[in-house]
């Protein structure tokens, strides 16, 4: 007893070391051990799918971070209980009449963030969409209007939870390259100066919108179409900074790291800057010979990969680029030319554009009709064992496939047992209004998890008996830590190991 207890204060102390070592404590900001890839969600759309499609949609492919450019109620209400992270936007016609009145942000901030938390988990608000150069008049009360919304979010104890910020395009950086002696349009110098002070006082991020296809389309080929795919380059192509020797392997990388140097050129720094918007038309007029399927794959599939390696760019390499692609539909509804309808990932019955690779290990999507819950592989092991006892008892899931001696008993895992236990229950009632939650330890996915002699319900394997699971690794866009706990592993055995786990990760 003195030995597990000696053990079990040790594996303490190592864990809250190893919660810093894991993490990337970024001045003062404790972000979480891996970058994620998020979405925008536009609705410019004919036809747009319900509420509840949309998160079907979302919780198929595993998108667990979501940017609404509004505070849509049927969007908040459906992604209540989804545990996917949400941006709530301010539109710009609503900027002016928030940046004058503190009474009507405190109304904003009850009406579409107050009332849906916690079930809905907002983690920011995002005042207008680039501000500065699509309603210059605005520009004046952009900051106050930040203020009034973060004093509102302080009266309701929502300041920690919820950041405040706005995104702002890269034409507020007039010359981008080389990175080193980018800086901001001077005009603006006085109102992003504001911004920078209110983002740093209040531990936010700065919101940026960046797209190396219009760097590239618009740069009359002085860099090549490689750099903006993140495509390796010849040596004798390589983008160098002249003044830092820094190499750039893409524009998109370049292009963060002008907003680093221009946030730094204004004496502001520790501010991370978080990717709002970016992506690749896959369709375009006759005079858009760049916006091809193939071209917005690559790009795609590419800045995934460049995301999800977790590191960010060569000034700052520590600091994770998370980044929402812009966007989940085609908005075919909006003006302009051919390209500016076609940037959307899926069609709107949930099936993919083109080839996507959700994940750095390349796991593509699928698109399978059948939905199957299972455990998240990073949840907690007791409240996987207590969402299993739930399933297996009063959710009325047959359970008896996962007992000792039957096809999905090994891996002898709450991940994996509970996984099973999960899916059952849901199969059996989604259609009366059963979820795939579990007090956030489930997710669905559209991979059909069974495996061997062991046949998940829904599967379209099954013959109606009951099969198994073995737990597969989580895909994107998100970065997961996870693991499993055994069933049988011994207090001081489990205690040791854990320990061992955590001096190897440190």
């Amino acid at each position: 007893m003195v030995l597990e207890k000696w053990l079990g204060s040790f594996l303490l102390l190592l864990v809250g070391l190893s919660n810093i070592a894991l993490g990337k404590l970024y001045f003062g900001i404790l972000l979480d051990g891996g970058a994620f890839v998020g979405i925008n969600i536009g609705t410019d759309v004919s036809n747009m799918p319900s509420a509840s499609d949309v998160v079907a949609i979302l919780k198929a492919n595993q998108i667990t971070h979501v940017r609404l450019y509004d505070a849509d109620a049927h969007m908040l209400k459906a992604l209540a209980n989804s545990g996917i992270e949400v941006i709530v936007g301010v539109t710009n016609e609503e900027v002016l009449g928030i940046g004058e009145s503190p009474s009507t942000a405190a109304a904003w901030v009850n009406k579409n963030v107050a009332s849906y938390l916690p079930s809905t988990n907002i983690t920011a608000i995002a005042v207008g969409s680039e501000v500065l150069t699509s309603i210059p008049n605005a520009a004046p009360v952009l900051v106050p209007a930040m203020n009034y919304l973060h004093k509102a979010l302080v009266a309701t104890n929502l300041n920690f939870q919820v950041k405040v910020s706005t995104p702002q395009s890269m034409d507020v950086i007039p010359r981008p390259f080389p990175p080193s002696t980018a800086t901001f349009n001077s005009s603006w110098n006085s109102t992003i100066y504001q911004v920078l002070q209110f983002l740093k006082n209040t531990n936010s991020y700065y919101m940026l919108n960046a797209y190396p296809y219009f760097g590239y389309t618009s740069g009359n080929g002085i860099f090549p179409i490689d750099y903006a795919l993140f495509r390796s380059l010849p040596a004798v192509k390589q983008i160098v900074d002249p003044n830092t020797l820094f190499h750039y392997d893409s524009m998109f990388d370049a292009m963060v790291d002008a907003t680093y140097y221009s946030i730094d050129a204004l004496n502001i720094s520790r501010i991370p800057v978080v990717v709002t918007e970016t992506g690749w038309p896959w369709l375009g007029g006759a005079n858009e010979p760049d916006a091809t399927k193939e071209n917005a794959e690559t790009f795609t599939n590419n800045l995934i990969r460049r995301v999800l390696n977790d590191s960010g760019p060569p000034s700052q390499p520590t600091i994770p680029i998370n980044t929402y692609i812009y966007e989940l539909f085609n908005e075919d509804k909006r003006p302009g030319p051919t390209s500016e309808k076609n940037w959307g990932l899926f069609f709107t019955n949930g099936t993919a554009v083109y080839t996507l690779s959700l994940s750095a290990s390349g796991r593509i999507t699928g698109n399978s009709s059948s939905l199957f819950c299972v455990a998240k592989p990073n949840a907690d092991a007791s409240k996987l064992q207590q969402g299993l006892n739930w399933a297996c008892g009063q959710g009325g899931a047959n359970c008896r496939a996962i007992q000792e001696g039957q096809p999905c008993y090994s891996p002898n895992t709450y991940q994996n047992h509970a996984s099973y236990a999960y899916n059952d229950y849901y199969q059996k009632m989604k259609g009366s209004g059963g979820t795939c939650d579990f007090d956030g330890t489930a997710m669905t996915t559209t991979d059909d998890p069974s495996y061997g002699s062991c046949v998940f319900t829904g599967s379209s394997n099954s013959s109606g008996t009951s099969g198994g699971f073995s737990p597969p690794v989580a895909f994107g866009p998100i970065s997961p830590q996870g693991g499993s706990v055994n069933l049988h592993v011994s207090r001081i055995q489990y205690l040791a190991s854990a320990m061992f786990l955590v001096l190897a990760l440190l």
